[in-house]
């Protein structure tokens, strides 16, 4: 049963196709999130410190704080949701906890990040978007694809005998 719900969310996922960079507890990013104001629309920036990442499939979420006029502001953003418009990452932090609440009785230095300065393997730009595929669709495929590339190397050793 839940085989069915995972492999709905992975092809909900794969139908938004939104690119979304990775990004960890610690990093610094700016959310670009759509506002409507009466029949304008524009695109507002949340710049702040990642302070921790749910990773739920479809209902990925990510808190971002940062201090604004000297008061920490939080904000809780759904991963997948139409109204983020994109996500930059300016800059990676050095954390070791995934969850970096104690940052909210911090203030001033002691609530600085390290900047992590070598870059991980595992660190590529976008995360991967989950391919869906059937299982009968793939093995019809790649047989016939493989019968002419065996006769076709038989064939060349004899030529060059």
């Amino acid at each position: 049963m839940t085989n069915i719900i995972q492999t709905i969310e992975k092809e909900e996922i794969a139908r938004l196709g939104k690119k979304i960079p990775k990004f960890a507890p610690g990093d610094t990013v700016a959310v670009g999130v759509n506002v409507v104001e009466g029949d304008r629309k524009r695109v507002q920036i949340f710049e702040g410190v990642v302070i921790a990442r749910k990773n739920r499939g479809l209902n990925s979420s990510f808190i971002v704080r940062k201090i604004s006029s000297g008061e920490g502001v939080e904000r809780t953003f759904q991963l997948h949701s139409p109204l983020i418009d994109s996500i930059e990452v300016k800059r990676r932090g050095n954390v070791r906890r995934a969850k970096l609440f104690y940052l909210r009785e911090r203030s001033g230095k002691s609530a600085r990040i390290k900047e992590r300065l070598k870059a991980r393997e595992s660190d590529s730009q976008y995360e991967a978007i989950p391919e869906v595929e059937l299982a009968e669709a793939p093995a019809q495929d790649a047989a016939p694809a493989e019968a002419p590339a065996q006769d076709a190397a038989p064939a060349e050793d004899k030529k060059d005998a």
